[in-house]
């Protein structure tokens, strides 16, 4: 059994994206700028975003944090997002997810220029990914995707299941495993709460990406022996052992489907830090002018 070290990946990844915008200040270039638009003070988006400005510290971005109260208006709210649009210096901006109840979340998502949307999520991105055009590939796929890359995980032809269908997670992680590319090439089943045989189906699978958000749904029983298992899940579960009062929890029963597996991510440190650093590459990209003009 072999862990997949998230940090790690990302930590260089990282250093890759930091040397590149040296080279790119150093040919008279512009600084890549993120912008975030953070509505209210949940716990869990405060965390992402703090983290979000650090990860651009690190690779050499210049970035722009704005607040706005639970309570504002929904008008106000796209207001913004037009301004981040027009305005020239900003290569993309995150408008971070979940939102308030009163606030429509497509609306906002379809209010954002596709070409400055690194987090993927227009319909534009979503449907130049599913066909397998040139766009911002949604940050947690993409840094899944990077993970088989770089532990040289097999694909091509591997039969995966992909538990979850949100739109974030797991309709495009089914989506690019199928796409003829390293890595895709694989047999691909998405499963849901409505499916029934989850576990035979689990069972089939040599690569298992597990995005429910259900804490340890998937058990040693679910696994065969040698297969990859990416645990997406990140649910704060209360502890009595941690000073927070709570730990981060996956998908994946993690002592005993490790032993099993022939890769696996932990949680924390799997696919989280590689869901910052996509971000990050993507605003390289936006930067640069790579994908859209």
């Amino acid at each position: 059994m072999q862990l997949i070290d998230g940090k790690a990946v990302s930590s260089q990844i990282k250093q890759e994206i930091a040397a590149e915008v040296e080279q790119i200040v150093k040919n008279g270039g512009k600084v890549p700028h993120l912008a975030a638009i953070l509505v209210g003070h949940d716990g869990g988006s405060e965390t992402y975003v703090a983290n979000k400005v650090k990860s651009c510290a690190e690779c050499g971005f210049k970035s722009s944090l704005i607040r706005f109260e639970a309570d504002v208006t929904e008008e106000t709210l796209l207001a913004k997002v037009r301004e981040l649009n027009d305005d020239a210096d900003v290569d993309g901006f995150i408008v971070q997810l979940p939102l308030p109840k009163h606030i429509s979340e497509q609306k906002v998502i379809e209010t954002i220029d596709y070409r400055k949307d690194v987090d993927g999520f227009h319909p534009i991105n979503v449907g130049r990914m599913s066909i397998g055009l040139p766009c911002y590939v949604s940050a947690t796929p993409n840094g899944i995707l990077e993970l088989l890359k770089r532990y040289n995980i097999e694909t091509s032809g591997k039969h995966c299941v992909v538990l979850g269908r949100s739109n974030i997670v797991g309709k495009p992680m089914a989506s690019l495993m199928m796409q003829k590319a390293y890595p895709g090439d694989a047999t691909v089943t998405v499963c849901h709460s409505r499916s029934k045989n989850i576990q035979e189906e689990c069972l089939r699978a040599d690569i298992i990406i597990a995005a429910l958000g259900q804490p340890e749904f998937l058990k040693a029983e679910m696994v065969k022996e040698g297969a990859v298992v990416i645990d997406v899940g990140t649910t704060r579960v209360p502890s009595t052992v941690t000073k927070s009062g709570f730990k981060l929890t996956g998908d994946v029963k993690f002592d005993e489907v490790a032993p099993k597996c022939s890769f696996i991510t932990p949680v924390p440190g799997g696919v989280g830090p590689m869901t910052i650093v996509s971000l990050m590459r993507n605003t390289l990209l936006a930067g640069k002018k790579a994908i859209y003009k």
